[in-house]
């Protein structure tokens, strides 16, 4: 989850822009899965295209919505990502119950300075992560966006301990860097990353990339990458190869153009992949196979 405007009020113009979903994107011809989604965020706060946000009663269909809608435009698979230990719970539920639908497990990285019992959240996420359908920790990291100087020393203790679940447990870690490319990688380098690091929302430079790329790591992009401004994510984009890229919404999120500021959902992937292949000069189809062929190796067989 990586946004741009303050919480409430980002939360405010999404109620009151519930339903107003772009239409749907011409289909995928090759099937790839969205690396990064908020299912529960995207029904709580925006609902489905066509229908209303925040109604319990409703939150069920909502989903089952989103992921026919993701289908139908050629993304097939799913990975549902927790931020605390409700969410997380939540998705590792949605996932036992859902085949096109797996999970990860973890406290946000603005999350941890807040809770008033951080160890014992951090206890419920190493639960969860034993979970057969959580196949990643994340999203963790560090963000020194949000979170000021007094809340640091804590978002590096829960970023520390998600690296030693992921290690204890063979998963990958999904990492949140927002402003802390340095930090990240000086952690990484001192706890010993795991076997697959994958850098959500990626949002660096093409020198950062090259320092993610050359130690292994994953980018996922996001549609950020659609924006006029992000020439470097662009640039970042073109030096990664292919088998180490991933496309994601972080939805309800970071909208692709020519929508931004709309609700974001998985079925609007087709938008960022197209203009992640013509960033990285490469052909669509064989792109969205290598994505999805990289998915099963990082994340493990969806069904």
């Amino acid at each position: 989850m990586d946004t741009t405007s303050p919480a409430e009020s980002r939360r405010a113009r999404a109620r009151r822009r519930a339903g107003e979903f772009p239409p749907a994107p011409e289909p995928l011809a090759v099937p790839v899965f969205d690396s990064h989604t908020h299912l529960d965020i995207t029904v709580h706060e925006a609902g489905v295209p066509g229908g209303s946000a925040g109604d319990p009663a409703e939150a069920a269909d909502q989903v089952e919505a989103l992921i026919d809608a993701a289908a139908k435009a050629g993304v097939d698979r799913l990975v549902q990502v927790g931020v605390d230990v409700a969410s997380s719970r939540w998705g590792a539920q949605l996932a036992a119950r859902h085949p096109a639908v797996l999970a990860t497990v973890a406290l946000h990285p603005n999350e941890a300075p807040v809770l008033a019992d951080l160890d014992e959240a951090l206890r419920a996420i190493e639960a969860l992560a034993a979970e057969p359908r959580v196949r990643g920790i994340g999203e963790t990291g560090l963000d020194t966006f949000r979170t000021g100087a007094d809340g640091r020393a804590a978002q590096e203790e829960s970023f520390r301990a998600h690296i030693a679940i992921a290690k204890r447990y063979g998963k990958p870690l999904i990492i949140h860097d927002r402003d802390a490319h340095d930090d990240v990688l000086r952690v990484l380098d001192a706890e010993g990353a795991p076997d697959t690091v994958v850098l959500h929302c990626f949002s660096g430079d093409a020198g950062f990339a090259a320092e993610c790329v050359r130690r292994g790591y994953l980018l996922s992009f996001a549609g950020v990458v659609t924006f006029a401004s992000a020439g470097d994510l662009r640039a970042a984009a073109a030096l990664t190869p292919p088998e180490q890229m991933l496309v994601e919404t972080d939805a309800p999120y970071l909208t692709p153009m020519p929508y931004r500021g709309q609700p974001n959902a998985s079925y609007l992937i087709p938008l960022t992949v197209r203009a992640l292949a013509e960033a990285a000069g490469a052909d669509l189809d064989t792109l969205c196979a290598t994505i999805s062929a990289t998915g099963d190796r990082v994340f493990g067989p969806w069904r």
